[in-house]
C-alpha cells in the first residue's frame, strides 16, 4: 500500500494539493493520505533495503556509522539508499558524492550503479 501520513491539517493540506497537481498530469493516484497515530520504526534488518543490497557500499557505510541506530539516521547512508533505489540524477551525485566520504572504489561502485557503467 502507498500512503502519506500526516501530523496536521497542514501537512494534510500539501499532501492533498501535491497529489492533486500529479494527477492532472498522470491520472488517478492511488496513494492514500491518512493521519499519523501510531508509528513504529522498522526491524534494523528493513533499514536502508537498497544499501544493504550493495553489500561494498553497506559494509563501507557501516564502519563510518557501526552502531546502527547512527546507521538508521545517517544522512549520508539515507543519500546513498535512494540513489541506489533510482532517485536522483547523475549530475546530482556527482555534485555531492564527495560530501560522503566513500573510498574512491565505493565512489566508482556508486557512479556505475546511478550513472551506468558508461560515463557521459
Amino acid at each position: 500500500m502507498s500512503a502519506i501520513l500526516t501530523r496536521d491539517d497542514e501537512q494534510r493540506r500539501l499532501a492533498e494539493e501535491s497529489r492533486d497537481r500529479l494527477s492532472a498530469v498522470v491520472g488517478t493516484i492511488y496513494t492514500r493520505i491518512e493521519p499519523l497515530e501510531t508509528f513504529f520504526m522498522a526491524e534494523e534488518y528493513h533499514q536502508k533495503y537498497r544499501l544493504r543490497n550493495a553489500p561494498p557500499l553497506f559494509r563501507e557505510l557501516r564502519g563510518y556509522y557501526p552502531d546502527a541506530d547512527e546507521f538508521r539516521d545517517s544522512t549520508a547512508a539515507a543519500r546513498l539508499n535512494g540513489y541506489l533505489d533510482g532517485n536522483g540524477t547523475c549530475s546530482e551525485l556527482d555534485a555531492e558524492i564527495d560530501s560522503y566520504g566513500l573510498s574512491s572504489v565505493g565512489a566508482e561502485l556508486l557512479r556505475s550503479t546511478v550513472c551506468g557503467p558508461t560515463r557521459r
